[in-house]
């Protein structure tokens, strides 16, 4: 299942990083962040469970950008 979301991402250096720390996330099959758009679009493990997956993406990204927000 593939899920786009809203983010608040400040550089585009940042939405790289963010994008590498989504990747590693377990349940996570894919990632991309644009900062341009200023979207997450994450491709997830099938039988994942979104929500808990997602506040664990957020939880990996604020490591990078501590006021990062991604609309769940």
């Amino acid at each position: 299942m593939t899920k786009t979301y809203k983010i608040e991402v400040d550089c585009a250096n940042c939405a790289e990083k963010m994008q590498e720390a989504a990747k590693k996330t377990e349940g996570v099959e894919e990632a991309v962040v644009s900062f341009m758009t200023q979207k997450m679009k994450v491709d997830f493990v099938e039988g994942a469970d979104e929500k808990s997956v997602m506040k664990q993406v957020l939880k990996a990204c604020r490591k990078v950008e501590p006021d990062c927000d991604i609309a769940l």
